[in-house]
């Protein structure tokens, strides 16, 4: 069996779902570096029509890595969770991280939210 380029762990240490989650993200990697170099090749193409059907190829290179994303998605609860928060919001990215992140809502700084253990707030 062909080893995959990209793991950390010994294979046999692995589940199966992970190995899937290994090659839906690996081919995501491919799929946005293809879209990549196509934008580049258009960018750099002369003839008018040689860079329609590079666009267009770009195109299904970012279809493909969306229909990825949503197998992942619908496989993974955080990443699920993830993208319905932050996915097709109007206004700053940033701005809306550091809202969710005063309130709390997107805090992870590690705790159990127990508070703390040196005495003051949370006791």
């Amino acid at each position: 069996m062909a080893n995959s380029v990209g793991y950390h762990e010994s294979e046999e240490n692995l589940r199966e779902e992970t190995k899937d989650n290994h090659r839906a993200l690996t081919s995501m990697m491919e799929e946005l570096e293809a879209a990549d170099w196509y934008d580049q090749r258009v960018d750099a193409a002369r003839d008018a029509e040689l860079r329609e059907i590079l666009a267009h190829n770009r195109d299904e290179e970012k279809e493909h890595f969306v229909m990825l994303l949503e197998w992942l998605r619908r496989r993974d609860p955080k990443f699920a969770a993830e993208l319905q928060e932050r996915l097709f919001r109007e206004g700053s990215i940033v701005a809306h991280e550091q809202a969710g992140t005063q309130s709390g809502e997107g805090a992870d700084d590690g705790s159990l939210g127990i508070g703390s253990l040196k005495g003051g707030e949370g006791r």
